[in-house]
């Protein structure tokens, strides 16, 4: 009998297996298989094994955390781990309004108005509507003007919904909200004892057990199937222990995540109550609210990925509750405390220059944009004091972006294109792709030139060829009329041009001149530093430079740092009082170092189509390749100022 072999999961390899033993029986020794309806048994014989053997590969993948594809089974192995996925987040706006009141009764006046837990108002964005809605009443004073002002209050976009259960003893009852998309931030909890009347008490939301005793008034919820979440209650040991024929409420909302982002338009609709000393009544504005939107809808997101839950929930698992390494300062702050974070840098105090012992530095960039707010970082410097170890101090930091600027110029085939513009368009979405790809690795990204130019060369197949330089730039962020030292940090070294113009800046004021000035380098003997000057570009050809300023500050080519002086900057050629600092890196593959987000910048990106005139057959001597006009150096270009 020969031996088989079961590892093979292919259907011809299984059929020929069952052949092979079925001719070492001395019955079928030269038995013509294909010619019999015997074929056909082998045939049912080798697709049943084939079908089982797929089936047993699914199920065993969905066992274990890194092969696992349903949702359901990624869910509940991440459970077994303590670990709940991220929940849809409702976009966020901050409004304000007043609502002014009648006072019917001088001797019984409203002393405040009560807004609703429900909808407040409705939002407009790109011809939709959105509504928004709060999860908690809120209550303002009515001042001696009649008016009660509601500041600042924070909407959550989605729609308010309550959910009520009676505690039944003698079932196995699970308290399952049975709508999908809720933001399990916005879930309020209350439990009334029987007969009670009034809201009942209140019972808080935990993601650990440590603090908990039999008597602390908590619940822990869990995702299930269909992307709904169940809430747990304490068994009388940790936490206390729901009282049979209890009504637990459950107020939440449920949102649109993402899609509720950039609403900035609202109208009230909401509902209120004045409140006196003796009783609650209905009343109604004695003139048409007005909104004022402080900061417009942001922050929503969607229900956190399979591949999230699979890389975070060990992560979070190893942190234990507590922030020790870098790799447990990302987990728990992008997880527990700032989901809307997509970058997390942190860097221990010994790493940076000077050293800061005791000093946990964290930089991090929103999804939406590219810094966080004054407010998000006192939020996330507070919740993560019950993480932190004792005699760590933790600084949120504006993370800094190196952005990286490709000139390139691409030569094509003429006879195999129709025109430049169409493989231009496909560079451009290639390269758009492959500066998604630079954030996978969060600290130390990397821009590889090799990859990059391949990329070019396989956007078409009438490209030949490209020269494509490499450019790093600085946005330089001033302060107006303001004399200010700048220092800027690019994290790689400097190709050094021993004439100069290494460093190339956008246009700038400064007193005295009336039109715009430039920052220039010029390089020491030792090709090691520099000194920064300002200068005035002549309008006359051939004509030198007026320098304005000789030194205003220096240049360390090696480490790739610039110190700009004490300088008065009072305007800049681009919007939002930016400069934008470039130079040429000594190597085209180019790192973020430490706090630096590496961003490819396709819109300041340069793709120059030029004909192949050797390939596509114009001038196969080589002769008008020599030329400018189809010539292109692969150095840095002589220009002063950066265009």
């Amino acid at each position: 009998m020969p031996f088989t072999n079961y590892t093979n999961l292919d259907f011809d390899q299984i059929k020929t297996s069952i052949k092979d033993y079925l001719r070492a029986n001395s019955n079928f020794t030269d038995y013509d298989f294909e010619g019999s309806n015997f074929s056909i048994l082998i045939d049912t014989l080798a697709y049943n094994t084939y079908i089982n053997a797929f089936n047993s590969n699914l199920a065993v993948n969905e066992v274990f955390l890194d092969s696992a594809t349903v949702r359901e089974n990624v869910v509940s192995l991440a459970r077994n781990i303590g670990y709940v996925p991220r929940s849809k987040k409702a976009a966020t706006a901050l409004v304000s309004f007043d609502i002014e009141v009648e006072q019917s009764n001088p001797n019984d006046p409203i002393q405040s108005v009560v807004l609703k837990p429900e909808l407040v108002c409705t939002g407009q964005a790109d011809n939709t509507s959105y509504i928004f809605s709060i999860s908690e009443e809120i209550t303002q004073t009515v001042d001696s003007n009649n008016i009660a002002s509601f500041s600042n209050i924070e909407i959550y976009q989605g729609r308010y919904l309550k959910k009520s259960f009676i505690v039944d003893g003698s079932l196995d009852q699970r308290f399952i909200i049975q709508n999908p998309n809720v933001d399990t931030s916005t879930i309020r909890v209350y439990v009334k004892a029987p007969g009670s009347t009034g809201d009942g008490e209140k019972y808080h939301m935990v993601d650990n057990i440590t603090t908990v005793d039999s008597n602390s008034k908590i619940y822990l919820i869990q995702e299930v199937k269909d992307e709904k979440y169940e809430l747990m209650f304490g068994d009388g040991v940790f936490g206390k222990k729901l009282e049979n024929g209890a009504e637990v409420v459950v107020h939440y909302i449920v949102t649109d995540g993402s899609e509720g982002n950039g609403v900035s338009e609202f109208a009230f609709a909401g509902t209120y109550e004045g409140k006196k000393a003796s009783s609650n009544i209905a009343i109604e504005a004695q003139n048409t609210v007005i909104m004022q939107v402080t900061q417009p809808s942001r922050n929503g997101s969607d229900i956190e990925s399979i591949d999230s839950v699979r890389y975070y929930a060990p992560r979070v698992y190893s942190a234990q509750h507590r922030t020790v390494t870098a790799r447990d300062y990302e987990s728990i702050i992008k997880t527990k405390i700032y989901p809307n974070a997509e970058i997390v840098n942190v860097i221990g105090g010994e790493d940076l220059d000077p050293p800061e012992y005791g000093i946990v530095t964290i930089a991090i960039k929103p999804k939406n944009g590219l810094l966080i707010s004054g407010f998000d970082k006192q939020r996330i410097l507070s919740e993560l004091k019950q993480y932190s170890v004792t005699g760590i101090n933790q600084k949120i930091i504006d993370i800094k972006v190196l952005y990286v600027e490709l000139d390139s110029s691409v030569y094509y085939d003429t006879s195999k294109s129709a025109t430049p513009l169409a493989i231009k368009s496909k560079i451009e979405n290639s390269l758009t792709t492959f500066a998604n790809s630079l954030y996978s690795s969060k600290r130390g990204g990397r821009f590889k030139y090799s990859k990059a130019i391949n990329l070019i060369d396989e956007s078409d197949t009438s490209i030949t060829s490209n020269i494509t330089r490499v450019i790093i730039r600085r946005n330089m962020n001033c302060l107006i009329n303001q004399f200010t030292e700048y220092e800027l940090c690019f994290g790689n070294r400097f190709h050094v041009n021993t004439e100069g113009k290494n460093i190339k800046s956008t246009g700038f004021l400064v007193n005295g001149e009336s039109s715009f000035v430039y920052f220039t380098d010029i390089p020491n003997a030792d090709k090691l530093t520099g000194t920064i000057a300002v200068v005035k570009p002549s309008v006359t050809p051939g004509v030198n430079p007026r320098i304005i300023v000789k030194s205003a500050g220096v240049v360390n080519y090696v480490t790739g740092e610039i110190m700009i002086s004490n300088i008065n900057i009072t305007g800049t050629e681009r919007p939002n009082n930016i400069i934008e600092i470039q130079a040429f890196p000594e190597s085209n593959d180019i790192i973020g170092l430490k706090d630096l987000y590496l961003s490819l910048s396709t819109s300041k990106s340069k793709i120059n189509m030029i004909k192949d005139v050797i390939s596509s057959g114009e001038n196969t001597t080589g002769v008008l390749f020599s030329t400018s006009e189809y010539y292109k150096s692969s150095y840095s270009n002589g220009s002063l100022i950066r265009n």
